[in-house]
């Protein structure tokens, strides 16, 4: 474990008062474990502008009956093979499919791997969650 180095901060009462709020409804025991939340965010968020190496999950459910994107699906998923980790299939219905794709690599190539998928015509809907690769 590393060392953990103490800090003052100071905020205007209306600003620590909505921190406040926001920790409480967040279920965080303390003020610290949300500000080490928020830092971690903003530098995971830094990384996918600048360009690192992100890992994550590509969420999306689509129809499995549109013509031919299955076939699209796996050609764009097999072009981004050094990108994908790994990938688990589930059918939601006899027409539905769910499929969540782990993801490591460069931010931008993460990027261009979910929007490549999410422009598929059957495509109903697509997220990317994004953490450090860390």
């Amino acid at each position: 474990m590393s060392e953990i180095y103490r800090f003052g901060v100071s905020l205007d009462k209306s600003l620590i008062e909505a921190f406040d709020r926001h920790i409480q409804s967040r279920h965080y025991h303390n003020r610290s474990e949300a500000l080490r939340d928020l830092i971690r965010e903003e530098l995971v968020r830094k990384k996918w502008t600048e360009g690192g190496t992100v890992a994550g999950a590509v969420i999306m459910t689509y129809d499995h009956h549109k013509r031919e994107l299955v076939n699209r699906l796996l050609d764009i998923q097999h072009d981004f093979q050094k990108t994908i980790i790994a990938s688990s299939h589930v059918h939601l219905d006899h027409d539905h499919c769910l499929e969540v794709i782990a993801v490591k690599g460069n931010a931008a190539d993460v990027e261009q791997l979910s929007l490549k998928l999410k422009s598929l015509v059957g495509v109903k809907h697509l997220s990317l969650s994004i953490s450090s690769a860390e």
